[in-house]
């Protein structure tokens, strides 16, 4: 197929913005990027011209449960390509299939049938309109604190286990990618290092730490924090806790749910402002309620329902979210945070956590073609992943 020219207002890559920019695609990768003067377009090439547009990288979701009606438990090819697609239709052409706490038979065929799906997808590489590609997964539990569980079921809460993550991470059958726990549990610390040790990102979450314990889970190597602010023990001028760990510790990564119910808008601005926009990954934590009307919708084995399009369980406790990632950033904007500055916690620092810098989150020659074009409004005026779509 003949290249394709992607000719636009402005190109955000996000580190640098190019005015008057032309991306050129080749099958699924990105073989240039700039000035339309300065980039050789070949004579065979298609022209795709909206230069009343912004284009930027492709967004990757590193908490996301589900959209659209599924959810990553459903454990099923059916959900998985309803997620993929619903997702991307908003902006996400990348994401890290998350599960929430639930049995360990529940769980394996979860994570196997995330499995399954990358392997198919990756041998059936023509795919006729945009879908997300599925990264890895995420285990959110089931080595959480009880005090801090949220809507995780307590029934299948367990302390923390070496031989149980085992076999978690062999049914993912190399897909495991990241592993919330609560560092303060008995063997959580010998978890971490296993965890590592296997290629896995450790983060913080569903936690009743110290100060003191997280900063020991973070000395062994825990890099990364889920949904900060939510189930953690609150900041204490006088005993930080977990969060003052966070806050205070650069090579820890902060998932923000930025859907103005989560987190109040002066604690965003906090969180910003401690870890800087390189340290800030804006997450959805969404859910099969996503992109659905209010109603009643299950997490896994959580029954819960949205009213107002905000998602909660029977005790009153959020479940989750209906937010998608386009709107995420439309919500920091609003808080006058620039775009500039916002932009890579939807891209590059994502794919910086996950090790893909280079081929994801960014527009540069030899990435994957997953971008979007955004209107003056940035809402998702169109989407292409990995050379599909526009």
């Amino acid at each position: 197929m003949a290249p394709l020219a992607i000719l636009v207002r402005r190109a955000l890559t996000p580190r640098d913005e190019i005015a008057d920019a032309v991306v050129l695609v080749e099958a699924e990768t990105i073989v240039a990027v700039g000035r339309v003067d300065e980039v050789e377009i070949p004579a065979s090439a298609r022209l795709y011209e909206r230069r009343d547009l912004t284009a930027v990288p492709g967004f990757i979701d590193v908490h996301i449960h589900g959209i659209g009606g599924h959810d990553v438990m459903d454990a099923s090819a059916e959900a998985l390509a309803a997620i993929t697609a619903g997702a991307a239709r908003r902006g996400t052409t990348s994401l890290v299939a998350t599960t929430v706490t639930a049995s360990e038979e529940s769980t394996c065929d979860a994570v196997n049938a995330v499995a399954t799906w990358m392997r198919r997808r990756t041998r059936e590489s023509a795919a006729r309109a945009p879908v997300a590609e599925i990264l890895g997964v995420h285990f959110e539990g089931p080595f959480i604190a009880h005090a801090r569980r949220g809507v995780h079921p307590p029934e299948w809460i367990v302390p923390p286990s070496i031989p149980l993550f085992e076999r978690f991470v062999a049914a993912a059958k190399g897909a495991a990618r990241i592993l919330t726990l609560a560092p303060e549990l008995p063997g959580a610390a010998e978890l971490i290092t296993e965890a590592r040790k296997s290629g896995v990102i450790v983060s913080l979450g569903h936690t009743d730490a110290s100060y003191a314990e997280a900063m020991t889970a973070i000395s062994r190597g825990a890099r990364h924090a889920a949904h900060v602010f939510n189930a953690m023990r609150p900041f204490a001028h006088r005993e930080t806790g977990v969060l003052g760990a966070i806050l205070t510790s650069a090579s820890v990564t902060a998932e923000l749910i930025a859907d103005g119910v989560h987190v109040d808008d002066a604690a965003i601005r906090v969180l910003v402002a401690a870890k800087g926009p390189q340290g800030v990954i804006l997450v959805s934590d969404a859910t099969a309620a996503t992109g659905m009307p209010d109603g009643k919708y299950t997490l896994g084995t959580i029954e819960f329902t949205v009213a107002g399009g905000v998602s909660r369980n029977s005790e009153g406790k959020l479940a989750g979210s209906t937010l998608t990632l386009d709107r995420a950033l439309r919500h920091m904007l609003d808080l006058g945070i620039p775009l500039r500055e916002v932009l890579p916690m939807l891209t590059s620092n994502p794919a910086r956590l996950l090790g893909v810098e280079g081929r994801k989150g960014v527009l540069a020659p030899g990435a994957d073609a997953d971008l979007l074009l955004l209107d003056d409004q940035l809402e998702v005026a169109g989407v292409m992943t990995r050379g599909i779509g526009m």
